[in-house]
C-alpha cells in the first residue's frame, strides 16, 4: 500500500514538473533584430566577388572563424547565392597586408593599403569588389538552476532544471574596394534563452542565437548587395 502511495507521488511529481518544464520551454526562444544602414547606390556586378573578413585586433571584438564561414556560405548558397572569395585564400594571397597587426582598421587607411606594390592588381585578379568585416561575438551573458545526479543500487538519474541566456552581436561593414570607401553597415542583435531539464536523463532545448546571427546577416547583405535603396 506504502509502496504504491509512493509511485503515485512520484508520478504526481513528475508531471509537476513535467508541466513547469513545458511552460518554460514554450516561452523560451529566440529574438533577432537586423539594423541596415546603406550609405550608397552601389549594387554588386555580374563576375564580382565579396569576401568576409573578421576583425583581429582586439581580443574583445574578433568574430569567431565559424561564424565567418558560414555567413560566406549563407551568401553564396541558393538560386540568388552571391559569389565568395574564400577567407583564407583572400589574407594568403594579399598577405601581409591584411594580417592582424596590419589590416586597415578605417576606410581612411584603405587607400594606404591598397597603394602597396601589387595590391590593387592582386584584388583586381581575384574578383573581390566588396569586403565585409565583421566585428562581435556570442557570449553567455545569463544563467541559473541547477541539475543534480546521483546512482544508487536502483540505477543512476539526475533531476532539475538549468537555464543559459546567450547574446550574438555582430556588426557587418561592407567596404568598396574599387572606390576605397564605406558602403554601410548592418548590426545583429540575437538573444535566446536555452533550457535543459533533468529527469532522469538531461534533455537540452539549445536556443541557436549564433546560427539565427548568421542567417539573418547573410540575408540582409543580399539584400543590402544587390538592392538600390529607395
Amino acid at each position: 500500500m506504502q509502496r504504491n502511495k509512493l509511485q503515485i507521488h512520484y508520478r504526481k511529481l513528475n508531471v509537476s514538473f513535467l508541466s513547469v518544464v513545458a511552460m518554460l520551454t514554450t516561452g523560451c526562444g529566440v529574438t533577432s533584430t537586423m539594423e541596415p544602414y546603406k550609405q550608397s547606390e552601389m549594387v554588386i556586378a555580374d563576375g564580382e566577388r565579396v569576401v568576409i573578413l573578421s576583425r583581429k585586433h582586439h581580443a574583445t571584438h574578433e568574430a569567431e572563424a565559424n561564424i565567418t564561414e558560414c555567413i560566406g556560405d549563407s551568401l553564396a548558397s541558393g538560386n540568388d547565392g552571391l559569389e565568395v572569395h574564400p577567407t583564407t585564400a583572400f589574407e594568403d594571397m594579399l598577405y601581409p597586408w591584411f594580417e592582424p597587426s596590419t589590416a586597415p582598421l578605417t576606410t581612411e587607411e584603405l587607400p594606404e593599403v591598397l597603394a602597396q606594390p601589387g595590391v590593387s592588381n592582386r584584388i583586381a585578379d581575384s574578383g573581390v569588389r566588396y569586403l565585409v568585416w565583421l566585428d562581435g561575438a556570442t557570449d553567455r551573458v545569463a544563467s541559473g538552476g541547477g541539475i543534480s545526479c546521483a546512482a544508487g543500487a536502483g540505477g543512476a538519474g539526475c533531476l532539475g532544471l538549468a537555464w543559459w541566456q546567450t547574446d550574438a552581436k555582430y556588426e557587418a561593414t561592407i567596404w568598396d574596394l574599387q572606390d576605397a570607401s564605406s558602403a554601410g553597415t548592418i548590426n545583429a542583435d540575437v538573444t535566446g534563452k536555452s533550457v535543459m531539464p533533468a529527469i532522469i536523463i538531461p534533455l537540452p532545448f539549445i536556443a541557436r542565437t549564433k546560427t539565427h546571427a548568421c542567417k539573418g546577416l547573410a540575408d540582409q547583405l543580399k539584400v543590402f548587395l544587390t538592392t538600390v535603396e529607395g
